[in-house]
């Protein structure tokens, strides 16, 4: 099956997510709001998984469940980096944190589903 999907660079944007969170931790500034972030429809990857393409993925389900999940963890650290809670949303970006493990989780199974479709 081919999927037209570039999974490295759906992982890496997903992966970079960490980063652009420190970013706003340090600044206190964000060029996204914490709704935008949590609704997962709208980086590239949610755009194309809600698609008909989209909809052909193996394990749609645990895919579509894992993308939420990332971005109603990644907007939690956002909103507390942008009510000035920047201790607790630092504490958020730690390994073993519910954003590290979502990023984990969602990074793991689009590896697994990038070996079996390529």
């Amino acid at each position: 099956m081919e999927l037209r999907i570039d999974f490295d660079q759906i992982i890496n944007n997903h992966s970079r997510w960490k980063h652009l969170l420190k970013k706003v931790i340090e600044s206190g500034q964000s060029e996204f709001t914490v709704a935008h972030v949590r609704d997962a429809h709208h980086c590239a990857f949610g755009k194309w998984l809600y698609s008909p393409d989209g909809k052909s993925l193996p394990h749609y389900s645990k895919v579509v469940e894992l993308h939420q999940h990332f971005h109603e963890e990644a907007a939690k650290v956002l909103e507390l980096a942008l009510q000035g809670h920047f201790y607790q949303a630092s504490e958020q970006l730690k390994l073993g944190s519910p954003f590290s493990q979502a990023t984990t989780n969602l990074v793991n199974e689009l590896g697994k589903i990038r070996t079996t479709v390529e």
